[in-house]
């Protein structure tokens, strides 16, 4: 059955009967007494002549007592005077209450509470207040009308209950025209049907578990409140003085510095809904603390929430055609209570404890985010509400004041600048006062640190103004108005009232100049994804004021995307500047011809700012995942059950030589390989990067990439694949993190120069910007004589890179994609000893000590900068440039790139024929997850795998024996690596003497062995005596001393034989590798 609202909202409309409410109206009986109670106010006037406003007469105050309580406010003598509403068995006699604060605040003095609304079109108005059972009845319990002569100022309604029984809930019945039967009033849509929320509620019930379907009323019947079994009637907490004060322990927000971010867009329910998370209360503020200490690992040190404003999950609720999987509004962008937390996220909620206590769950949560140094950023969308269009529910802002709060056309019509049906009306002076408070509230109250704004445009869109309504002196009647109130133009369009157009977009928006300027939120970050769904984008020129606003940078994603998978066009020099934080949108302030706001409206906003401007991201909630980015060139949204029409058709991803999942060995490492070079393009660059929760290990939605409404594993963090880590992804991502966060050079406030930054190519300091380019190459000082070197290569080509010379230092390597985990970062952790981190960059000494460096096909690769260590260098030199004259045996060398490539590829698939070689080791045990920390970074964890292992000697001496019979059982590659090594090296003088010439050279293989640490002995084995030579690492690495052995130098003490063999082999390779790469550069030099 289709349980979508606002599919539905014709019928309700259909069913809706006017009401004429007075205030002396009875109600329908319920309740706990089963009888309500209607108070009864001043003498009720004709219910024939509406009302005109009334007038308060001002009178000297009594100054304001302060208090820091911000739900407590002072007595004021006016509004603490009876108005006429009797007790009942749930409060006190009414008093006439105050018009401020906005919502439901408690009295310092008296202890009553105060209720307060804004309405300038409700010609009645209700208090209604409900027992949970009675709201899940859908009946109220008590309602209170307000009396317009007594209860109202201005066009606020006020009443102030003293004694009132704290566990009610509240709404509000609101009575005025509606434009459906009220022809000649367009835009006005009351509905005494219908209970509203206040939209300062501080906290929302009307479900308690995720999911939960409402109760199955007879919807639409006289006296029955809620829409259907999916919209239930919702209601507001009150404020409490028995519920005890949250205990902050001192919590403050924590001020980051802008730069110094890594931010994580993450998901509440997703995050931990999986049971494989293994949290005591999945999918909850509560479930999200337990699991922050894998963020802290992570190195994240800011989280942006997807939406935790109340929202309703069953929005749009119906049965995906074809499955037996319903529709849910998964990522909430659909706000429905602005200041209420998403009590369906609440396991306090869940557990049946009061609704104000999924206040201090989320609380809790900032305050252990805090604790861990980890900002909390919210996702926010004042763009537009859950209300929809004309046939959505009414819920709240609709039924009071729907011209008010939403962008109309004359006729009433809605603007729709957001594509969910309404757009609200940001800049009309009450809706932007309600967003400062609101921003305001959760600064203060939740102590968070910033917003990320949605669909940040709109709100710098003019409004659209009515005018007040004009009544008859005499008889008090309405009187009728030009466009029906609509201020419109000569032209007949809607304005904001002084003739701009509503809906262009304001070159000093009042709303986003109130946010800059505002003095609470003066430390507050502030994020706009700066564009619109009517094709305003404003990306590098959103009104900033100084710098205040931050931007979601679309256009380094496209980039990043385009020269990762090395498309022809002008992306290496478009990359090179994303790369330095995007200077040729933040800092130039010369407009392109096409970019008609910033050579408008926004010229003045063009330019003139930083690094931080530009928040840089790779992938979002919305579109591919980094998995899929890589897997799928088009998008498979069938599972959303609308036949692949929706989401973005343009990707720009690459699926590396096969659609959707592969079997093939190629394809699958290339995808790896394609992952960290994105991952690299997103943490190497200046800026503000942000990583989207699951892409730290590799989630995969199928080539979904518009998941939004699957309360599903597409949406949820696999906590057993992260945990497994089969490739070493994670690992990478976590040491990448936190490379990135302790190197000063990446977090800048300002822009790189020639001091800083130099370009190179194949060759020191000759870039090639080139549409044809796929090699961009930098070196970036770290103003102390050292830096980095970073070379991305997205050619199908390997690359001999020639690295700039800096005296007296040598380029030590790093990070290359090209190699499989945990070569790909040569970072000592449980996966990688000490030991073999420095051997494995001590064996590519003999390439950095000639300034030169091997590269893959699409592949990053990062070095750094360290002073030169001449004992460990000089023998390499010299026995590099003895080598390279020496004789050279007819056969030559099997493989010329083989050394190369064996540090720096994984195993290739079998020949047709060729036995299988033996499964890979499993890297899962090794997860740097599930150990110790390491000196470089803390890896603190809440799921722990059983211990890697338990000794490394006892493990290296049976992993060497099973090596030794042509398969491995090790889950530490570098164990493996060593037994294969061992297995060989018997033979290892004779290969020597072979490629010498003294002997018969092995046959070669096609299949190459692994010398990543990933080798097993069939491939070694097939590969024959020379990959021992090269696996043999410490070989080369202990080569310190020059002696006069074979080619004129005899092996230093700490080699054997067989190891200095070994060595003569390698280095014999490395110089025919030389020769060939020069031959293919220069074809003058081929023999």
């Amino acid at each position: 059955m289709l349980l979508q609202g606002p599919g539905l909202g014709a019928k309700c409309s259909a069913r809706r009967k006017r009401q004429g409410l007075s205030s002396g109206r009875e109600c329908v009986s319920g309740g706990p007494a089963h009888a309500h109670v209607t108070a009864t106010g001043r003498a009720a006037r004709p219910a024939s002549r509406p009302l005109a406003p009334p007038r308060v007469v001002s009178i000297d105050l009594e100054t304001p007592v302060l208090t820091s309580n911000p739900a407590v406010v002072s007595t004021k003598k006016l509004f603490f005077e009876p108005s006429g509403q009797p007790g009942s068995p749930f409060h006190g006699p009414a008093l006439t209450g105050r018009p401020e604060p906005l919502g439901a605040s408690i009295d310092a003095d008296s202890g009553a509470i105060n209720f307060a609304i804004f309405s300038s079109t409700a010609s009645t108005v209700s208090l209604v207040l409900f027992t949970e059972s009675d709201l899940a009845a859908g009946r109220s319990t008590l309602e209170i009308p307000l009396d317009p002569y007594v209860n109202r100022t201005g066009d606020v309604w006020h009443v102030m209950l003293p004694s009132l029984q704290d566990d009610l809930l509240y709404g509000y019945r609101m009575g005025g025209l509606h434009q459906e039967k009220d022809k000649d009033y367009p835009g006005m849509r009351h509905d005494e049907t219908r209970v509203v929320l206040d939209p300062y509620a501080e906290a929302v019930l009307n479900r308690r578990r995720w999911g939960q379907m409402g109760p199955n009323l007879p919807y639409g019947e006289p006296g029955v409140l809620g829409v259907m079994p999916t919209w239930p009637q919702a209601a507001a907490a009150l404020p409490s003085l028995s519920h005890p004060p949250f205990d902050w322990e001192g919590d403050r927000p924590l001020n980051l510095p802008m730069e110094s971010i890594v931010i994580y867009e993450a998901h509440v329910r997703g995050f931990t809904a999986h049971p494989s998370s293994g949290v005591a209360k999945p999918g909850t503020y509560a479930g999200m603390i337990e699991k922050l200490d894998y963020l802290q690992s992570l190195g994240i040190n800011a989280i942006e929430l997807l939406p935790i404003f109340e929202f309703n999950e069953l929005e749009y609720y119906s049965q995906i055609p074809g499955t037996d999987e319903y529709r849910f509004n998964f990522w909430g962008y659909s706000t429905v209570s602005y200041l209420s937390p998403m009590g369906r996220y609440s396991a306090a909620l869940a557990d049946g404890r009061p609704v104000r206590a999924a206040r201090d769950e989320l609380k809790q949560l900032v305050k252990e985010c805090h604790k861990r140094g980890i900002e909390v950023i919210l996702d926010v969308v004042f763009n537009h509400t859950a209300e929809g269009n004309e046939r959505g529910p009414t819920i709240s802002f609709r039924g009071l004041d729907n011209r008010v709060y939403y962008m109309l056309a004359p006729g009433g019509e809605y603007y729709n600048y957001s594509g969910c049906g309404n757009t609200l009306n940001c800049n009309q002076p009450v809706v932007r006062k309600f967003i400062l408070d609101c921003l305001r509230y959760w600064v203060t109250e939740y102590h968070v640190d910033g917003f990320r704004f949605d669909l940040a445009s709109i709100l710098t869109r003019a409004h659209s103004a009515w005018a007040p309504q004009q009544y008859d002196e005499v008889t008090g009647e309405r009187v009728a108005m030009s466009s029906g109130g609509a201020i419109v133009s000569a032209e007949g369009i809607m304005t904001d009232g002084a003739g701009v157009p509503t809906g262009y977009p304001l070159a000093d928006p009042p709303l986003v100049e109130a946010i800059s300027e505002d003095p609470v939120l003066r430390d507050t970050k502030m994020i706009a994804e700066a564009w619109d769904c009517d094709g305003l984008n404003q990306v590098g020129a959103f009104p900033h004021y100084g710098g205040r606003w931050s931007e979601w940078n679309g256009k380094f994603r496209d980039v990043v995307r385009n020269f990762v998978k090395g498309t022809d066009g002008p992306w290496a020099g478009d990359f090179a500047s994303a790369v330095c934080g995007s200077p040729n949108i933040y800092a130039n302030n010369q407009p392109h011809e096409t970019d008609w706001w910033a050579n408008n409206g926004g010229r003045q906003w063009k330019g003139g700012r930083g690094p931080t401007a530009s928040v840089n991201f790779v992938t979002a909630h919305d579109g591919f995942t980094l998995a899929d980015l890589v897997a799928y060139n088009n998008k498979h949204n069938e599972a959303n059950g609308e036949g692949n029409r929706d989401g973005e058709q343009h990707n720009n991803s690459w699926n590396c030589g096969e659609e959707g999942p592969s079997g093939r060995w190629d394809v699958n490492r290339l995808r790896q390989r394609q992952m960290r070079n994105l991952a690299c393009s997103l943490l190497l660059a200046c800026g503000v990067p942000m990583v989207t929760m699951g892409d730290e290990y590799g989630h995969s939605k199928a080539g979904n990439n518009n998941t939004y409404c699957h309360d599903s594993d597409l949406n949820y963090l696999r906590w057993d694949q992260a945990a497994a880590d089969p490739n070493g992804f994670l690992r990478f991502m976590r040491l990448l993190i936190n490379f990135r966060r302790a190197t000063p050079a990446l977090q800048r406030t300002t822009y790189v120069t020639d001091r800083d930054i130099q370009w190179h190519g194949e060759l020191p300091n000759t870039p090639d910007w080139t549409e044809q380019s796929r090699l961009v190459a930098f070196t970036l000082s770290d103003g102390q004589g050292g830096g980095l070197y970073v070379a991305f290569n997205t050619s199908h080509q390997p690359r001999l890179l020639k690295l700039p010379a800096w005296g007296g230092r040598t380029w030590s390597p790093l990070l290359d994609t090209g190699k499989v985990a945990p070569y790909d970062f040569l970072a000592p952790d449980a996966a990688l000893s000490p030991e073999d981190a420095a051997a494995a960059r001590r064996s590519l000494a003999m390439w950095t000590a000639d300034h030169t460096y091997p590269v893959l096909p699409w592949t990053c690769v990062v070095l750094v900068s360290q002073l030169e260590d001449p004992s460990s260098t000089a023998m390499i030199k010299r026995s590099a440039s003895s080598s390279a004259g020496a004789p050279r045996s007819a056969s030559g060398p099997a493989n010329p790139m083989t050394w190369a490539s064996n540090l720096i590829s994984s195993q290739p698939p079998p020949m047709p024929g060729q036995r299988s070689p033996a499964p890979a080791p499993s890297y899962a045990s090794a997860s740097p997850i599930a150990a110790a920390a390491s000196p470089t970074m803390r890896a603190a964890t809440t799921f722990d795998p059983p211990a890697a292992a338990a000794s490394k000697p006892a493990a290296a001496a049976s992993s060497g024996a099973a090596a030794a019979n042509g398969r491995s059982s090790h889950s530490n590659p570098v164990v493996a690596a060593a037994a294969a090594a061992a297995a060989a090296a018997k033979s290892a003088a004779a290969a020597a003497a072979a490629a010498a010439g003294r002997g018969p050279a092995p046959a070669a293989s096609p299949a190459h062995a692994n010398g990543n640490g990933n080798g097993n002995a069939a491939a070694a084995a097939a590969e024959g005596k020379r990959a021992s030579a090269r696996l043999n690492w410490r070989a080369i690495a202990e080569a310190e001393e020059p002696s006069a052995d074979h080619a004129g130098h005899k092996a230093p003490p700490s080699l054997t034989a067989e190891e200095a063999a070994a060595l003569e082999l390698a280095l014999r390779e490395n110089a025919e590798l030389r020769r060939r790469l020069q031959q293919k550069k220069d074809p003058r030099h081929r023999a």
